[in-house]
């Protein structure tokens, strides 16, 4: 399978490593094939970095090419409505960088086209795919913390030096960028929530830059999320339950979940399996739901991506954000 990626950026080069290990692994199902930049320089300093075999300036002549397959959009997810109708008029199947969106409209019509299309699409939140999601899973179906109620996650980052960050017009804040992990943590845990609040501080040109956002579910349970751009933070996920509690060491890519009883002592921790870059996951599924003749991956479905996205949109409502780039074409 041929694999191309559009746009050049830090993530790209993360994307293309995968790749590259994936080959060296024995996966030789996929292929570094083609990416495509703004600007051909780019492109091909990219490509000589990588190893892609094909550079291109500009994403339409990349999509021309007949032998191309899957494309992984990297683009600011300003772009990436526009980007993903374009991949799927072409007829290539698309792996799109989160936030999928700018909101839920945007994602409802671009996942319609593609159906129409007869591409697959789905949402790169790697978190969805990885193992560890299920780990988490089973020590919750054991009982091993009693029955969760309470929820805490962070995922802060010192990054409001970057364009994309601060920008409006690139969609641009800390709730696109990590807070959507914070809500896709809570929800694989808790399923969808029963109602949302949000606060936020902006920037001056009033982009969210921190981000509190309480969850709840009409059967007691919360979730309590933190998500911001100026600072760190030790980016963990703890559960409560009535007999004990399990920490999550960094919910953006667990590395390792640790149980507590009641008392607080810790009576088990399981290290993250190892791994490439994490990516892989993600890469691998939607390789496979390709062969199988699938629109979506099971670990991300559409209807997961449009509920995340219409979240989204109801705690930008409350924070009063918004971008240029909402409207449809």
């Amino acid at each position: 399978m041929n694999f191309g990626i559009l746009g050049a950026g830090s993530i790209a080069g993360i994307m293309a490593e995968t790749i590259q290990m994936l080959n060296k692994s024995g996966c030789k199902d996929i292929s570094l094939y083609a990416v495509a930049a703004r600007e051909l320089p780019r492109a091909q300093s990219f490509s000589a970095r990588y190893g892609v075999q094909k550079a291109f300036g500009s994403y339409e002549e990349m999509l021309a090419d007949p032998a191309l397959d899957l494309v992984y959009i990297a683009t600011p997810h300003s772009h990436h409505y526009q980007h993903i109708k374009l991949c799927a008029a072409h007829g290539k199947h698309v792996l799109c960088e989160k936030a999928f969106t700018v909101n839920a409209r945007q994602a409802a019509e671009a996942l319609r086209y593609a159906k129409e299309q007869g591409v697959l699409v789905t949402e790169a939140i790697w978190t969805r795919y990885q193992p560890m999601r299920q780990m988490i899973r089973q020590m919750l179906d054991e009982g091993l913390i009693g029955t969760p109620g309470l929820l805490t996650a962070n995922l802060c980052y010192p990054v409001s030096d970057r364009p994309r960050i601060v920008t409006p017009a690139l969609a641009g804040g800390a709730l696109l960028d990590v807070g959507v992990y914070t809500l896709n943590f809570a929800e694989m845990v808790f399923g969808p929530a029963d109602e949302a609040h949000a606060s936020c501080t902006r920037n001056e040109l009033g982009v969210d830059m921190t981000d509190q956002i309480v969850l709840t579910w009409k059967d007691g349970r919360a979730a309590h999320l933190t998500a911001g751009v100026t600072v760190a933070s030790d980016r963990c996920g703890c559960i409560y339950g009535d007999r004990g509690y399990l920490v999550v060491e960094n919910i953006n890519n667990p590395q390792s979940i640790s149980i507590f009883d009641a008392d607080h002592r810790l009576t088990q921790k399981i290290d993250c399996p190892i791994q490439l870059t994490g990516y892989e996951y993600e890469v691998l599924e939607t390789m496979r739901c390709i062969q199988e003749g699938k629109l979506e991956c099971p670990s991300m479905p559409h209807n997961e991506t449009i509920h995340i996205m219409e979240l989204m949109d109801k705690i930008r409502t409350q924070m009063g954000i918004s971008y240029p780039c909402e409207e449809l074409d």
